[in-house]
């Protein structure tokens, strides 16, 4: 077989390269230079390698990218030799786009891996004891044997005893690949990731294997013969056992080991490894001493699964902050509570930087409010919930957690964790238990932990946009049209709280369920795999939950940017009817005073009765607003209005065509809205490019309510079908790709802003509209 010799195609796109610069190097867990806030106070800045979180998962989607945009991505290389470390990202690459594996000298590389398998030729010569070479294995090592080859075929023998579908035809086969719950064997990707980890461990020169069963396993990856491995059945303790004997298992040509394989027609078909092998034109290796053991006694599948999972995780810790930016905006909540003051008096730098994000993606925001003149609007609380009033502090420590089992999981990937190894410099062959994976189970857990914590934090943001009793102003169920028929999002909002339920359930610890195993030998086993697999489930659900929020959240905003052109022409047609109304009872004087009191009752009312239908609203709300009138016109009435005006008449008046002027209004702004829905003017920079994904390139609609029903005229799609598409487009990276351009945007713009830049684009604020009246109606 032939090895490339040759580096990847470099990217000629200026932005990864402007990423890289803005990032640099990731491989240390080291605190940035502080950066200073307004008040001159340090904020301290946090991550891996000078950088903060945000910024290393932006490095390590840019390195992605560099794979995904390639024109042919089996041009694309990952190096595993033992001169070249692999990154998160090559996991990834290999795992799920099918980049090749190989190394950059081959010569080089066969010299490297001579070194130790001389070393243990000469320890056999001279008769010494060596485990799982000369001895048998675990709690069975008092056993001697001068069968070295047998002894390889027995490891395999034994440790090939998971369950696995014993009709192995395509058909049966898929339908148990769709479904989750009769599931008994790996997803391709896990596998694929498993075997490139395991390719950068046996290259680091440590093991005794040879160049030549190396070759094969990269040859199997290259031409995607990718082995069926069971599901279950590893406790990660002398590393990956079980499933790892499969791979080796197809490495040797076993006919019972079945693999993956193109079937010519963009799907996958099951043939036996060794009609596998001949297929990739590999040769079938007889594992020598020491071999067989070299490529089972690894943590290469819990590694591999962990490296997949923290690289997603770390794109939704950025995009929960993105989906904290976009709930203030819909809410209407204040960006006072991301200050850099509260991290400059509680320096956690988790929490500095999860509320320099929010503040940074928050600017240009109509919506939300950037400043705090000590006054409440009636009926509104004076601090926002703690859903987003403490988001960086509850956000921050799971970008810390984060940091840490990023550098775990990236040090697995570059580590030698097979037993016994071999010490190149002096000879030396050490018995030890590098194949314990419990770094692993730690990184897992903290994730796992940190993904229950966002998904808790964010169903509490979720559910307080629906309920029109938390929302300031929106329709309950986000209903664009009358309550009464519709509960538009009522269906998602008890769908986040299943999501919710089940990240709980998953975040407990998976460590603490260890049990005993071979003989007692394995008394302590990091069951690394296993807590992957349920991180792995958490991942799915909450991406389920950022899809249901995030389309909520775009609900919401096309909500308020209707109310908002609702607002502004109902506070013009309240004053102009009440100068109408009373222009010959009032002096210009008294007339202002009423037009005020008037338009500020019924701005007010408009954002407390969401929950009526529309022509029932506006009657009560032009009812109301006699509570207003009346005393003001009764007490000038009994000192000087002439006996001949009809007040109570002209009250009457005022009131049916307050009435019917503001629903004939609010149908109108809504018929107009609903032809040509778009909210962007009002939104800041993170939601205004999130918000242009999801209704443009994704095209997920405003959602208008029950004339949405679906149909075979209209086209449309369920809540749920919209819903899956943003899912999908989460699970497949293309919306993770708009995040990190956003991360770039905030890492050039710098980690601090003056108050003045936080101003919007043109736009007032619309809690501010109703505060200035009259000033901004007459103008």
């Amino acid at each position: 077989m032939n090895s490339s010799n040759s580096s990847p195609p470099n990217s000629s796109l200026q932005e990864i390269s402007t990423i890289e610069s803005l990032t640099g190097d990731q491989d240390n867990l080291d605190t940035k230079d502080q950066s200073h806030n307004s008040s001159g106070r340090r904020a301290p800045t946090m991550s891996p390698g000078n950088a903060s979180h945000a910024e290393t998962a932006l490095t390590q989607q840019s390195k992605l990218t560099r794979f995904t945009i390639a024109k042919d991505v089996k041009e694309q290389v990952v190096f595993a030799d033992h001169e070249n470390a692999i990154s998160l990202a090559d996991v990834v690459a290999v795992a799920k786009y099918t980049v090749s594996v190989h190394v950059q000298d081959v010569s080089k590389t066969i010299e490297h891996l001579s070194r130790s398998v001389s070393i243990l030729r000469d320890h056999l010569q001279d008769g010494h004891s060596l485990y799982g070479i000369t001895t048998g294995f675990g709690g069975s090592a008092n056993t001697k044997t001068d069968h070295p080859f047998d002894l390889q075929r027995s490891l395999l023998q034994h440790q090939q005893s998971g369950i696995l579908p014993v009709i192995k035809k395509p058909g049966s086969i898929r339908a148990k690949l769709k479904s989750p719950s009769s599931r008994t064997f790996m997803p391709e990707e896990w596998v694929r990731g498993a075997m490139l980890v395991r390719c950068k461990s046996l290259c680091s020169g440590y093991s005794a294997i040879r160049w030549e069963c190396i070759e094969t396993l990269m040859a199997m990856v290259n031409a995607n013969l990718i082995p069926l491995v069971p599901l279950r059945g590893s406790i990660s303790a002398s590393g990956d056992l079980q499933p790892l004997s499969y791979i080796a298992g197809a490495m040797e040509g076993n006919p019972d080991i079945w693999v993956w394989t193109d079937d010519g027609e963009g799907g996958r078909d099951l043939i036996q490894s060794n009609v596998a092998l001949a297929k990739a034109h590999a040769t079938a290796c007889k594992f020598g001493p020491k071999e067989g053991l070299a490529i089972l006694n690894g943590t290469a599948f819990s590694t591999s699964v962990a490296a997949l999972v923290v690289h997603e995780a770390n794109q939704l810790a950025v995009l929960a902050q993105i989906l904290t930016a976009m709930s203030v905006e819909a809410l209407m909540g204040s960006t006072g509570s991301f200050d850099p003051f509260f991290a400059t008096v509680r320096p956690h730098e988790g929490q500095a930087e999860a509320a320099n994000n929010v503040r940074m993606w928050l600017k240009g925001s109509s919506l939300a409010c950037h400043t705090d003149d000590g006054s409440t609007m009636e009926g509104r609380l004076r601090q926002d919930r703690y859903s987003i009033r403490t988001a960086s502090q509850w956000i921050g420590p799971q970008l810390q957690d984060l940091a840490l089992a990023t550098k775990q999981i990236t040090v697995e990937c570059n580590s030698a964790t097979d037993n016994p190894l071999l010490d190149v410099e002096d000879g030396a062959v050490h018995h030890g238990g590098n194949f314990q994976a419990a770094s692993v189970t730690s990184a897992m857990e903290k994730t796992r932990l940190s993904l229950q914590m966002f998904g808790r934090m964010l169903f509490q943001q979720c559910t307080e946009l629906i309920n029109d009793k938390t929302n300031n102003g929106l329709p309950p169920d986000l209903a664009a049209d009358d309550h009464s028929t519709s509960y538009t999002f009522k269906g998602i909002d008890i769908n986040v709280a299943a999501y919710a339920s089940e990240l709980g359930y998953l975040a407990n610890p998976v460590s603490s369920h260890v049990q005993a195993a071979e003989m007692g030998n394995q008394g302590i086993n990091s069951l690394a795999l296993i807590s992957a697999r349920y991180t792995s489930q958490a991942i799915e659900t909450l991406s389920s939950m950022c899809a249901s929020h995030l389309y909520a959240l775009c609900q919401a905003l096309d909500l308020r940017a209707m109310n908002a052109a609702f607002l502004e022409s109902a506070a013009r047609e309240i004053h102009e009817l009440t100068y109408e109304a009373f222009e010959y009872a009032l002096t210009m004087d008294e007339l202002e005073v009423l037009q005020r009191d008037v338009v500020s009752h019924v701005l007010g009312q408009i954002s407390k009765t969401t929950e009526k239908d529309a022509e029932d609203r506006f009657q009560y709300i032009a009812k109301s607003a006699l509570s207003v009138t009346v005393p003001y016109l009764t007490e000038l009435g009994t000192t000087r209005i002439e006996e001949r005006l009809d007040l109570m008449g002209m009250i009457r008046e005022w009131q049916v065509r307050c009435s019917e002027r503001l629903l004939d209004l609010f149908k109108l702004n809504r018929d107009d809205y609903f032809q040509s829905p778009d909210a962007s003017k009002y939104l800041g920079m993170a939601s205004r490019k999130i918000y242009h994904f999801i209704r443009h390139e994704l095209k997920v609609p405003f959602h208008k309510g029950l004339v949405d029903y679906p149909s075979e005229a209209n086209g449309l799609m369920t809540i749920g079908g919209y819903t899956s598409i943003i899912y999908e487009a989460l699970r497949d990276g293309t919306l993770y790709s708009k995040l990190m351009g956003l991360v770039e945007e905030i890492s050039i713009d710098g980690a601090e802003s003056e108050a003045g830049d936080l101003k919007s684009n043109g736009v007032s604020n619309a809690w501010e509209k109703m505060a200035n009246y009259p000033d901004d109606v007459q103008a």
